[in-house]
């Protein structure tokens, strides 16, 4: 009888409990954090008039134009974004380039035998495999890299790079892996649109074609967000918009030669166009140097380790012996050839023509913020930040990236 009398006590004591105490709330879900580069894509393009989508998010997020590293490429720039590092730390120094290490390559975007060697990123450590060894699931479609099993690990979830793929296709691509079950959903993605530096190069950045190619990476854009409301994830995923660089229109004018020295056998030419990279032959170093080293307009010329502190770039192994930058809008041609009538970028990184796109938008992001001094090594600890995961040690500055989120 006392045994079934303290039994009725206890129940009584713990409906009281239950009572008093608040029921426990579930926890909150994890973000997804949707990394999305528009190649070439300058801050000023939000301001013509075509872009309802980005520019409604820039307005309700935080915004602000973005400093590329040097050299103000597609490969070095992205690579910095998600590893945090200048070009000079990790590697990826051009589009084009060559290592002592790797004999007989030469790297080039259109080689898919380089771009899957993980040699040439193992420099750095982007953050999807960071995010990987954390536990969490990653998906990228698409983003230099990604390709490769950078230290030994790839994406959960990636396909290799595709440009015939329209704008729409690749958001439905990403939107069908968010179909997956809660629990496999990629944590972090990547989402990558070239278009508007296709229409850069090709026709200039102030020409009709650049705002009909920013006006198309708009609507698909829309329909990212569109799907993401169908889903129920609109609340839960953060965007950051970015782009690698600007860019800078052309003239056939606006052209430098080689010398006869440079352009002869007696040097190596690596690579040309707003940037030229130049290893001397063997026996010929002197009279290769004495010709790019001496002034010449529109151009300035360094030995490898000796380019300006500010650009922090030219002390890698894969910067060739003699490195030149042509003044923004200049081109480096062959003596028969001529510049184009379009849009090139590479130049310096603190030109106005060469900053970059960035939006962030989403939970625990500062609503209405205008970001000041931000560069794109500052993105990857942002990065670290959201994803709720320790990141490698960068070269960026921890306090800009935590000006874009609520304090």
């Amino acid at each position: 009888m006392f045994a079934r009398l303290m039994a009725v006590v206890a129940a009584l004591t713990l409906s009281a409990c239950a009572a008093l105490s608040p029921p426990m709330s579930a926890p909150e879900p994890r973000p997804l954090v949707l990394l999305v580069s528009i190649d070439g894509f300058r801050p000023d393009y939000l301001d013509r008039g075509v872009t309802p989508t980005l520019s409604r998010l820039a307005a309700e997020g935080a915004t602000g134009p973005m400093q590329p590293s040097f050299p103000s490429k597609t490969f070095p720039n992205h690579y910095t974004l998600v590893t945090g590092l200048r070009p000079d730390h990790h590697g990826i120094v051009n589009n084009t380039m060559e290592d002592p290490a790797i004999p007989g390559v030469t790297f080039r975007l259109s080689d898919k035998a380089a771009v899957t060697d993980r040699r040439w990123w193992d420099d750095g450590e982007p953050v999807w495999v960071t995010a990987e060894n954390a536990g969490l699931h990653t998906a990228t479609l698409f983003w230099p890299g990604s390709e490769a099993d950078i230290h030994g690990v790839r994406p959960e979830r990636w396909l290799p790079f595709d440009q015939t793929m329209t704008g729409d296709a690749r958001v439905d691509q990403f939107l069908a892996w968010l179909d997956d079950p809660a629990a496999a959903r990629p944590d972090f993605g990547t989402l990558y649109f070239d278009i508007v530096d296709t229409a850069g190069h090709r026709s200039g950045p102030d020409s009709p074609e650049v705002d009909a190619a920013v006006a198309s990476v708009d609507a698909s854009m829309a329909r990212l967000l569109a799907g993401l409301r169908a889903r129920g994830l609109a609340d839960q995923v953060v965007l950051v918009v970015v782009a690698d660089h600007g860019m800078a229109a052309t003239a056939p004018e606006r052209s430098i030669p080689l010398g006869p020295v440079t352009a002869s056998d007696a040097a190596h030419v690596v690579f040309a166009g707003a940037i030229l990279g130049v290893d001397p032959v063997p026996g010929h170093e002197a009279a290769v140097r004495a010709e790019l080293l001496a002034p010449h307009d529109h151009m300035q010329c360094w030995e490898r380790g000796h380019l300006p502190p500010r650009l922090a770039f030219g002390t890698h192994r894969r910067v060739p012996a003699i490195f030149c930058l042509a003044e923004t809008g200049w081109e480096i041609v062959w003596p028969d050839q001529k510049g184009w009538s379009g849009g090139d970028h590479g130049y310096d990184n603190a030109a106005p023509e060469m900053q970059a796109l960035f939006i962030a938008h989403g939970p625990g992001v500062a609503r209405g913020a205008r970001i000041e001094g931000l560069r794109n090594v500052d993105v990857h600890a942002l990065l670290g930040r959201l994803l709720g995961i320790a990141v490698p040690a960068d070269d960026g500055d921890p306090r800009l990236a935590a000006t874009v989120l609520v304090p």
